[in-house]
């Protein structure tokens, strides 16, 4: 921990990488002078930067007329709208062998407050949670902040980044609150299947674990596993499911998520659980009215083929990441994403003249070739890197074809 001192206190900032923070200090790396070729970005999920990318017809005509009734200026209740709630709880059942009511939905700005929230609620003195490896470095942050324990699991390369239930086994104790699973997988685009979440829900039952269910990308996946919710095995153990419209409706600036809880046992209905919930909530600044309202009439109104389109595109531009990647024989992709808008790739340092790390990879990358990628040591895994493919497919063959170049050009020379 780094000290700080406010009004003669001391106060612990978190020393944990962020994927802002790192991708900042890339876009700061830059020769600002060095304008003969556009910088092109593959280390922010946010796809609204790529032309190819854009929300439903339906989200801002829903918005346009949300403001104009003039109905939703004032304070929203804390937890949410009743009647978003309400939508996003009948939204979410469709996928469900029980129905959730409106009492299991807590509506977030963002699926960040999401964590937050969870992490919150969990936190006591001693805890610990076990987190994915690699994962979203949003969670260990939070945890810091929390005074959460941090116990990492590996995820699997050679089995499709499944989890390691062994690991997960050798990890818990009394002390640990829940276990994290982020499906579809960020950042390494795998889609766990039936049978490997079914365990996953065994295996924390066995412990008396929670699961905390990441599912941001649910229903972006494009491989042989469908997207199926964690919250189909609720009746096995307590779910907390945290979601967004972010990138599924492609709309992550309006910052509206949902922390729910998918437990048909009814455990998360205790009085003094809600109670707790509902006050946690009191403090914080969910997402603008206007914003809520117009959730039921996004999720009623937009086609499958709106869906359709976004799902062909990832297709097609992880295709191509994959396809480019295999040319670069430094680099090798143990595992061709089938979900979400990012993968993981592996870097052979041994091939490589004058290049220390992952870091040291990025940022020669990207004031050489202009090119963003983030270093996998942001996301739990030194010497891996993490390609987001939620981009234009030409932006993202010129931006491979600069990759390749730049190994090349730092290959070792072998006589």
């Amino acid at each position: 921990m780094e000290n700080g001192t406010v009004n003669g206190y001391e106060m612990d900032t978190p020393k944990n990488i962020t994927i802002k923070g790192i991708l900042s200090l890339l876009m700061e790396s830059i020769d600002g002078n060095n304008h003969s070729r556009s910088v092109l970005s593959l280390g922010m999920g946010d796809p609204t930067a790529h032309s190819c990318f854009h929300t439903t017809h339906v989200a801002p005509e829903a918005v346009v007329d949300a403001l104009q009734s003039g109905k939703f200026n004032g304070y929203a209740p804390t937890v949410g709208l009743p009647q978003t709630r309400r939508a996003i709880a009948e939204h979410l059942s469709r996928d469900l062998p029980y129905k959730l009511s409106s009492d299991d939905v807590f509506i977030t700005s963002g699926c960040t407050q999401a964590i937050d929230v969870a992490l919150a609620m969990l936190a006591r003195p001693g805890a610990n949670i076990l987190l994915p490896r690699p994962g979203f470095p949003i969670y260990e942050l939070c945890a810091a902040f929390r005074h959460l324990e941090v116990r990492h699991f590996d995820l699997l390369p050679e089995k499709g980044w499944e989890v390691d239930l062994d690991t997960i086994e050798a990890l818990a104790d009394q002390n640990t609150v829940a276990v994290v699973i982020i499906n579809p997988g960020n950042p390494c685009g795998n889609v766990y299947s039936y049978q490997h979440l079914k365990k996953i829900a065994e295996t924390a039952e066995k412990l008396k674990v929670l699961v905390i269910a990441d599912e941001v990308y649910g229903h972006l996946v494009f491989g042989r596993n469908p997207f199926v919710p964690m919250g189909v095995f609720g009746s096995i153990v307590p779910v907390l499911t945290l979601g967004s419209l972010s990138k599924r409706w492609i709309v992550p600036g309006w910052r509206l998520g949902w922390f729910v809880t998918s437990d048909p046992s009814g455990m998360f209905r205790n009085p003094k659980v809600v109670e707790r919930i509902k006050k946690y909530f009191d403090i914080l600044g969910g997402p603008a009215t206007f914003i809520q309202a117009v959730v039921p009439g996004i999720l009623e109104l937009t086609d499958e083929v709106f869906f359709k389109k976004t799902i062909s595109i990832l297709k097609q531009s992880s295709d191509i990441c994959f396809d480019r990647l295999k040319e670069i024989p430094c680099i090798s992709c143990p595992y061709k994403p089938e979900g979400s808008m990012a993968m993981m790739m592996k870097l052979n340092l041994s091939l490589l003249e004058d290049i220390s790390d992952d870091i040291d990879f990025c940022f020669k990358l990207a004031r050489e070739e202009l090119v963003i990628i983030l270093p996998g040591t942001a996301v739990g895994l030194k010497n891996w890197l993490r390609i987001t493919f939620a981009a234009d497919p030409v932006a993202l063959e010129e931006a491979l074809g600069r990759v390749k170049s730049f190994c090349l050009r730092h290959s070792k020379q072998f006589e």
